[in-house]
């Protein structure tokens, strides 16, 4: 009996691992990744058609803190706010002349979009 459960136990990872690394949806819908023209603060700015959690990658500077986790962020087309909670930091150092990787979502709310970031990477220092 605990050899026919390890057996199903394993088939059942294995066709999950399977159906993941082929990124198919089980039951039908798109399938490619966010839009690659999202990249700039003036994209985010004016995405007014973009659905709150939209995945976005931005490069460039945090002006000044806003208080709490919020940030001010720019890049050569506009500034906008950011979130970063502690623990995105990771005991990196970044100052506002760190030109800077971040990663995250779109937060939206009815004054405004920002970045909810989940990475954060330094490209200088």
């Amino acid at each position: 009996m605990k050899k026919y459960l390890i057996t199903a136990v394993g088939a059942v990872l294995l066709s999950a691992s399977a159906f993941a690394a082929n990124n198919t949806p089980q039951n039908g819908g798109f399938v490619g990744g966010p839009n690659p023209n999202i990249n700039t603060v003036e994209d985010v700015l004016n995405a007014g058609w973009l659905t709150d959690d939209t995945p976005v990658t931005l490069v460039g500077h945090i002006k000044m803190s806003l208080g709490g986790e919020r940030y001010l962020f720019a890049d050569n087309t506009g500034e906008m706010a950011v979130e970063i909670d502690g623990d995105v930091w990771q005991g990196q150092v970044v100052k506002p002349e760190t030109t800077i990787q971040i990663s995250g979502e779109i937060d939206k709310d009815a004054s405004d979009n920002a970045v909810d970031v989940d990475t954060l990477q330094i490209l200088n220092s």
